[in-house]
């Protein structure tokens, strides 16, 4: 990097510095995996085992929107403690209170309730840890900037963040209002419903549990009413009734407003989410701007196929061990925030782009390169920084770069990501490795689904036919429209995850999805890669083809087994770049598949109509 734009005084960020900053990283006890884990297991059971107050015509069951508080508070929690450990805090003690209020401190004799404390306590012990973690790592890299501080770059400093998070956090939020609005619109009408109709007393004749549904006599009249608790009301007991016409609904529950509280809960807890990332984001790049910050010379690179910032110790050259990571974006002199590098407009070394650009889509182009750079803030977990590099060795000016996402440090635990987590124990196998086990055939090759991808498939299937099962059990409802978004993405995957082919012939690629047959020539095509479950072929003249889901790549590495579309990708990948190992006939079309997308359509409409005629 040119030495006007390293300022005076900038220290090197060395190994020796890094190995102490990398030690200060949290114990594997606090990870947040093992927290959530135990609170949402304490939260089942508690659902599960705590007493639910049986309705009555003295205590009606309604609207609780203090429980429905609480209970966005608590999934909020959930979240928080992966990404806000200070107010995972404070929501989790307004949880163990709320319960304490409702019930009383004898609540936690119950066994489900105590669990649920005791969990609360293990997670708040690990995110005081991480806090104090992130303290010490503050700590060291200060001590390695030592007196050097300088401001913030000119672009850094009008580079804004959380416009998106704000964006979706109103427009959740606005959900999450038209739901209470809704809710609150049932329970009016059911009071104005309420003035002009008669109120009788009965006794419960009859009870199906089955369909919900009580028959009570009241002054020589039958009247069916549905409840959500018949078991509340056996026979001969005595019941309150509001009856308008030839409607009667119970006076213990006299509305049922469910699906609009669940909305609400469900666009409260994301709204709120995006709005807290949103300030948090804000708050942290206005950290950056106040005065002047520690910086440190480093090495930075970004990630292949994630997008990452990884930086590394000055000293690293090779980048053989990473630090920190983050996600990040360019700033310029107008604060806006870019998303896309430009790719050059040509120079005097002619045609940079498409050959260079093919290069790195078919995965054998050179590696990102490692830049120096300046690090400005210091660099702890939970961390907003910004840095200074050239993009490559060629380009005479440098860019500034601020983060989008918090620091993380690099550490192998739990495959975080870093590259010797993540990029060097799962590594790509070269092409040669590959070729070497592949031999030349005039036949056609063909890959399909093997047995975790039917495995999967057959999984969401009893999914899909759950769900339509569920949603069409009560009639027409709301629910409905929850299955028409959610149905033709299981159908897709159902039919991709246990069918998917690919046959390689001599012109290029057949790919069986779950709706077509499509044609990809060799020529058009710059790359294979596995991604997210997936297979994806890149092509010259349009976007990616992509097969998904081809498995559960997680699970089979788990389980010590190399993933099956992996395998694939590879193998597509080397006969890519090896034209000589391409089969030299032409694939006919049995040998190409058939969908099988529209034969599950059938299936689901004749399941559908099936449940209707049963239930």
């Amino acid at each position: 990097m040119p030495a006007e734009h390293i300022p005076p005084g900038t220290p090197e960020w060395r190994t020796a510095d890094v190995l102490r900053w990398l030690d200060a990283v949290p114990a594997r006890w606090a990870h947040p995996l093992f927290a959530l884990l135990a609170l949402a297991v304490s939260v089942a059971w508690e659902v599960t085992a705590a007493p639910v107050p049986a309705c009555t015509s003295a205590e009606p069951c309604g609207s609780d929107w203090t429980g429905l508080a609480v209970a966005v508070v608590l999934v909020l929690s959930l979240y928080w403690v992966w990404r806000q450990p200070r107010l995972a805090i404070g929501g989790l003690a307004v949880t163990v209170v709320a319960l304490a209020v409702e019930e009383g401190v004898t609540v936690f004799a119950r066994p489900s309730a105590l669990a649920y404390l005791v969990a609360t306590g293990f997670a708040v012990s690990g995110l005081v840890h991480r806090l104090a973690v992130a303290g010490r790592q503050r700590a060291l890299a200060l001590e390695a900037a030592g007196s050097a501080a300088q401001p913030l770059p000119d672009a850094a400093r009008t580079f804004r963040r959380g416009r998106m998070s704000f964006v979706l956090a109103a427009l959740f939020l606005t959900v999450a209002g038209f739901g209470v609005h809704q809710a609150l619109g049932i329970a009016d009408a059911y009071e104005k419903r309420a003035v002009s109709a008669s109120h009788l007393s009965g006794e419960v004749t009859a009870v199906d549990e089955d369909d919900g549904l009580l028959t009570v006599t009241a002054e020589g009249r039958t009247y069916r009413t549905e409840t959500a608790f018949p078991e509340d009301f056996p026979v001969d007991s005595r019941v309150d009734l509001v009856v308008d016409g030839d409607q009667a609904v119970l006076v213990a529950e006299p509305y049922d407003a469910f699906g609009w509280e669940l909305l609400v809960l469900t666009g409260s807890v994301t709204g709120l989410a995006f709005l807290v990332n949103g300030v948090a984001g804000r708050l942290g790049a206005r950290r950056l701007r106040r005065g002047p910050l520690p910086v440190l010379h480093v090495m930075v690179r970004e990630g292949e196929e994630d997008g990452r910032t990884w930086v590394f110790a000055a000293d690293d050259t090779e980048g053989r061990r990473p630090v920190l990571w983050f996600h990040s974006l360019y700033a310029d002199d107008d604060g806006a925030e870019e998303d896309e590098d430009d790719l050059g407009t040509g120079d005097d070394d002619g045609d940079f782009g498409l050959d260079k650009v093919a290069q790195v889509l078919r995965g054998d182009g050179p590696a990102p390169p490692l830049r120096e750079a300046v690090l400005y803030g210091a660099p702890y977990t939970g961390a907003e920084v910004a840095f200074v590099a050239r993009d490559d060795e060629d380009d005479p000016e440098v860019a500034v770069e601020c983060s989008v996402t918090s620091v993380k440090p690099a550490v192998p635990l739990w495959n975080t990501g870093g590259q010797q987590a993540r990029g060097r124990k799962h590594p790509r196998r070269p092409v040669e490795e590959i070729a070497a086990g592949l031999t030349p055939s005039a036949e056609p090759r063909v890959w399909r689904a093997h047995g975790f991808s039917r495995g999967l498939g057959a999984g969401l299937l009893v999914v899909q036919g759950g769900g339509v099962w569920a949603a069409l059990e009560d009639g027409p409802s709301w629910h409905w429209l929850m299955l028409a978004v959610a149905l033709p993405w299981l159908v897709t995957s159902v039919a991709t995850a246990t069918t998917w082919r690919i046959t390689a012939d001599r012109d290029g690629l057949w790919v069986l999805t779950a709706w077509r047959v499509r044609r990809v020539p060799w020529d058009v095509t710059l790359s294979v890669t596995h991604r997210e479950d997936g297979i994806d072929i890149g092509r010259a003249e349009d976007d990616a083809v992509r097969v998904s889901p081809t498995g559960w790549a997680w699970l089979e590495r788990r389980l010590g087994r190399e993933p099956g579309a992996e395998r694939v990708a590879d193998e597509l990948r080397a006969l890519l770049l090896r034209p000589d190992l391409r089969p030299t006939d032409e694939a006919l079309s049995d040998r190409q598949g058939m969908p099988v997308g529209p034969l599950l359509v059938a299936l689901t409409v004749l399941w559908g109509a099936a449940a209707l005629l049963l239930l």
